[in-house]
């Protein structure tokens, strides 16, 4: 019984001290048994054309507001949000005046 025990434990002392060595090779082969778990879950929906529209809008407002100084935000007075409120109107086609 015992003899059976050390064998055991001597077969198996590598494979305890090569499995931190498999889970740090692990995300390297991760993408491929991702793929099951995916498969569960229901497919990401592409979005509307309103939403790219909306999306690409932001972008543009965004890198208005970036190319902006300190100095012209403060004396252009309004904070991000109202800054995006106007700007998404200017480029919806929205501001008539």
């Amino acid at each position: 019984m015992i003899d059976r025990l050390v064998r055991i434990a001597v077969l198996s002392a590598p494979l305890f001290m090569v499995q931190p060595l498999l889970a740090k090779e692990a995300p390297a082969s991760a993408p491929a048994t991702s793929e099951a778990p995916a498969a569960k879950e229901p497919a990401a929906k592409a979005p509307s054309a309103g939403q790219s529209a909306a999306r690409e809008r932001q972008k543009k407002c965004g890198a208005e507001w970036r190319a902006l100084t300190d100095a012209q935000k403060s004396a252009q007075g309004p904070k991000w949000p109202q800054f995006w409120s106007s700007c998404n109107k200017r480029l919806k086609g929205g501001d008539k005046a």
